[in-house]
């Protein structure tokens, strides 16, 4: 009688934990896809908007919502179909590189064709290849966390991922500002974009895998698979759900800033007090982001540090409301810095804790990044009526505060996770090994060292 075929290494649960060179080079191409994204959406877009508005008869404001409203719909679909493909990639190169050079390299080309547009079809066309092309690549980038990195090390990558991508939205922003022109910004983030991703493609090799493992190819089976029922799967419902609403609160306390600093507390300049708020906000979130996830890989939790995450969004944005002053923005901006900052990193790791399969992780962790995306077209149909007539920026804020702490809430329906103490993970003891040979590395000695670095312990040798 022969055992089980035990699992692939594709599809196993991975116990080896990942070295500092692989977190950085996945980290740099996590922050280069976010260059390509948000140097045309700060910058970029805005300026192209402007010169076609007066040959097409709409605002400025009216052309760049059509543009970015079509980039938002092709990113809620393209993220998941692309997680779905690379899972059932076979390539030698392994599942998620393939789509990582591929993204990248298309996401080059499309910001170079959109740096050409003539006009505003040529422009919904060249941001929607952009949006396309760039979610291929973060698809694949984000599945490979799940793939290859053991739970309780998750926090720590998850928050590393999350200070790269700030750093993309900063560095994008700058890139497009400092380049001197349209067609220079888009040339410079498509460098960017591509060198980016280069260490990781370069010095780091993918599982492979096999072609007898890999998913059905039946189309209905395959389209039937993006619907992941929460009766089926709670966990991953519940955690969806609060991942949708905590983003739905941070998107309505953006959305409207400028028009805030301006109208509600009288700012008086409100790029200025924007571009301040944001530097905070980015100071504090980088504060916590890494810090937070290590925590939470050392406590062995997650729901916690959601919990309480959550909790402090929803008081900072609850502070804008009741406090409508610039000190009080200050504040805010700083404590939902600090709060976000440790959401990023714990919630991505409690995402890949729920996952239902490990065959179908980057199409399930497609599925689960619409709730970053669907708040953004969510957030001005609620805030609008919301400002206008129910109440003005103080009834906005409340409202989000309220729905923020709605979803820190729904984090304790989730079962599945914080069952076990760090012990009982499988690759536990190897992390803990790992940490104090680190330790050991580091710690003063009274003696000689070994060549290794651990400290030669000689007793016969005292102080006089």
């Amino acid at each position: 009688m022969t055992g089980a075929r035990p699992a692939p290494a594709a599809l196993a649960e991975p116990l080896q934990p990942v070295g500092r060179g692989w977190t950085a080079a996945l980290s740099l191409a996590n922050g280069a896809i976010w260059v390509g994204w948000f140097g045309p959406l700060q910058i970029l877009l805005a300026g192209q908007a402007e010169r076609f508005a007066p040959g097409v008869g709409m605002s400025k404001e009216a052309v760049l919502a059509w543009v970015t409203g079509a980039g938002a719909a092709v990113s809620l679909v393209a993220n998941p179909v692309f997680g779905a493909l690379s899972d059932r990639t076979t390539s030698r190169r392994g599942r998620r590189t393939p789509w990582i050079v591929a993204g990248a390299a298309g996401g080059a080309l499309s910001l170079v064709l959109l740096a050409g547009a003539g006009g505003l079809w040529t422009m919904v066309v060249g941001w929607c290849l952009v949006q396309l092309t760039l979610n291929a690549a973060f698809a694949a980038v984000t599945a490979a966390v799940p793939d290859r990195v053991p739970r309780l090390q998750r926090g720590a990558v998850g928050g590393w991922l999350g200070a790269a991508q700030i750093l993309g939205v900063v560095g994008g922003t700058g890139l497009a500002t400092a380049a001197g022109g349209t067609g220079a910004g888009y040339a410079a983030c498509a460098v960017s974009t591509v060198l980016g991703v280069l260490p990781y493609v370069v010095c780091h090799k993918d599982l492979r895998l096999a072609a007898e493992d890999r998913p059905t190819r039946d189309l209905r089976a395959f389209l039937a698979g993006f619907w992941l029922s929460p009766r089926r799967y709670p966990d991953l419902g519940w955690a969806w759900l609060t991942r949708f609403l905590i983003n739905l609160s941070n998107s309505l306390v953006l959305l409207y800033l400028f028009y805030y600093l301006r109208d509600g507390i009288g700012y008086p300049d409100p790029d200025k007090g924007v571009l301040i708020l944001t530097a905070v906000n980015a100071l504090a979130l980088l504060c916590t982001v890494v810090a937070g996830g290590r925590w939470s890989d050392r406590s062995g939790r997650r729901k916690p540090f959601v919990i309480w995450s959550g909790a402090l969004m929803a008081i900072a944005t609850a502070l804008l409301s009741g406090w409508q002053t610039w000190p009080g923005a200050v504040v805010a901006s700083a404590v939902l810095g600090i709060g976000f900052g440790v959401f990023t990193s714990v919630d991505f790791a409690l995402m890949t804790d729920v996952l239902p399969t490990a065959l179908n992780r980057g199409k399930d962790l497609g599925v689960i990044n619409v709730a970053n995306a669907l708040p953004q077209v969510a957030a001005p149909a609620l805030a609008a009526p919301l400002v206008t007539y129910l109440g003005g920026y103080r009834v906005l804020y409340l409202t989000a505060a309220a729905i923020g702490l709605a979803g820190a809430g729904l984090v304790g329906r989730i079962r599945g996770v914080d069952q076990a103490r760090p012990g009982a993970d499988p690759g536990a003891a190897r992390m803990r090994a790992i940490r104090a040979r680190r330790r050991a590395r580091t710690a003063w000695c009274p003696g000689p060292r070994r060549p290794g670095g651990g400290c030669w312990y000689l007793p016969h040798r005292r102080t006089p």
